[in-house]
């Protein structure tokens, strides 16, 4: 009830304020799911494209809030943005080197499995007892580590009245984690079913065979455990984990809300300042490259009415000079509704629901890739297509009016973003994790606008190449394999991941 009552106090223009830039995208998710789904040929939508993007043509300046920042003795460095519009707080803990990238190459999944499992139970609360506290405090309370990623994070939120309890929920996690045998055994029964449902579901075996094709042997090739990994967790190999990983030293904690920064600090200090460092240090395996030379994948789906499609290579880093041209060329070919690839696959030839295309930069070099899923029987037109639009985006340089939407376009979705204060600690939390600039987001919507034709030309060669390009392709293997033999050789798999 104390939620709900300090809730309904917001004024209720800042609650349209928030919910007002939302409406189109609800209303777009429900226009597709009114799409008929039978199969056969539909009617594509009609869209009226004025060119126009909803900000003026001036650059956009801003100076955004800068969080009190502070580095303890032990090596946590702590940001705090405050901001006293919702009686509200978020706070993030990032751990450096907790993350699945550093999995055992025969127990992969054992950080994602830690990070689980230190919400199942603590020296002083049974993992019951922990989540009706959670929920008593009308709080929310998260741990999570995903393969691949150097950093396992814990993060939670609730309303500032009830801070300090619920605050004291997310240190006894963790400071005082106990991976109760008990518990463990229910993780592990259902981490084989969720094996079971991904071996189930296109995309997955798409990115599966994507990841290892792209980054070969970096662990970041790894998107899932196996059923003998999961076999061999015990409480003791995550407890010596969580010991080994869970140190001070690098770990970021982000709070943003309604908080005093020099009240909070002396607080944090008295809360984490016995964290005991260690000497374990941070090392990264050697970057991925990207592949000199196309290849072509195909995992054999029996009874698939689709064909899932993910082509692409490795790029470019977070810190890396081409980041901001990246962001404009990915707007640009399939970053959205209004991107050159939805608008051909989708609307014009109807080939498919929806067609995107994503970079994943972080501290080392992860791949652009295109996506979608295409109805079987358009499977040739649809891979025709796609590379047609990869070559045009190298070829031709973009007119400047499209460029110039686009470009006004993420200028509109960043300032929109600033009315969040979860996402200004998020851009706080790149900044300081990637090192960059201290007006690094000060001037990023410039840095945008500068973005050149030529420019968004020269990343496309650079990282975009179709004569290099990894495809993977998931579907019925008789109907789809002569197809995409005339994109070149293909190898063939099954869904368990194995080469037949």
């Amino acid at each position: 009830m104390k939620l709900i009552e300090r809730i309904i106090k917001i004024p209720i223009a800042l609650v349209l304020l928030a919910i007002v830039p939302l409406l189109p995208v609800v209303l777009s998710s429900w226009a597709f799911s009114q799409v008929p789904t039978t199969g056969k040929e539909f009617s594509v939508s009609k869209i009226e494209r004025l060119n126009r993007a909803p900000v003026s043509n001036e650059i956009l300046k801003v100076n955004l809030p800068k969080p009190v920042e502070a580095t303890f003795d032990n090596g946590i460095s702590v940001l705090i943005m405050e901001d006293h519009r919702f009686p509200m707080i978020y706070v993030q803990l990032q751990l450096s080197r907790a993350g699945g990238m550093y999995d055992p190459a025969n127990l992969p999944g054992l950080a994602s499995a830690t990070a689980s499992m230190l919400r199942e139970g603590t020296k002083t609360r049974t993992s019951k007892k922990l989540a009706e506290d959670v929920d008593k405090l009308g709080a929310s309370l998260n741990v999570y580590a995903g393969f691949g990623s150097p950093t396992a994070s814990i993060s939670a939120y609730g309303l500032s009245d009830n801070f300090e309890e619920w605050f004291g929920l997310l240190t006894d996690v963790l400071f005082n984690p106990t991976f109760p045998p008990a518990e463990l055994e229910k993780y592990k029964a259902r981490m084989k079913v969720q094996l079971k449902q991904q071996r189930s579901q296109p995309s997955f075996l798409a990115m599966e065979q994507f990841n290892r094709v792209v980054y070969g042997t970096h662990p970041a090739a790894i998107v899932a455990t196996t059923e003998a990994a999961i076999d061999s967790f015990t409480s003791e190999a995550l407890s010596k984990w969580y010991r080994e990983r869970y140190v001070p030293q690098g770990a970021i904690l982000g709070i943003a809300g309604d908080v005093s920064p020099s009240t909070l600090l002396s607080k944090l200090k008295q809360w984490l300042g016995e964290w005991k460092q260690t000497d374990l240090k941070e090392i990264y395996p050697p970057n991925p490259v990207p592949a000199n030379s196309k290849n072509i994948r195909l995992v054999d789906r029996q009874n698939s009415v689709q064909t899932t499609i993910y082509m692409g290579n490795i790029a470019i880093d977070r810190v890396s000079p081409d980041y901001v041209a990246m962001t404009v060329m990915n707007r640009i070919i399939g970053g959205g509704p209004a991107a050159r690839l939805f608008i051909n696959l989708r609307e014009e030839k109807g080939y498919t629901y929806g067609v995107y295309s994503y970079f994943n930069a972080a501290k080392y070099p992860g791949p652009w890739f295109a996506y979608g899923d295409y109805r079987t029987e358009v499977t040739e037109g649809a891979m025709t297509e796609l590379m047609k639009e990869i070559n045009r985006i190298r070829d031709e340089k973009v007119p400047q009016s499209e460029l110039g939407e686009c470009e006004r376009s993420l200028v509109a979705s960043f300032a929109l973003s600033l009315e969040q204060p979860t996402q200004l600690l998020g851009y706080a939390f790149t900044r300081k994790y990637y090192g960059l600039p201290e007006d690094y987001w000060d001037t990023y919507p410039a840095r945008l606008v500068a973005v050149t034709a030529d420019d968004v030309q020269r990343v496309a060669k650079k990282y975009v190449d179709p004569a290099s390009i990894q495809i993977i392709a998931v579907g019925e293997g008789d109907k789809i394999k002569s197809v995409l033999e005339k994109f070149g050789p293909v190898e063939v798999f099954n869904t368990e991941g194995k080469k037949k």
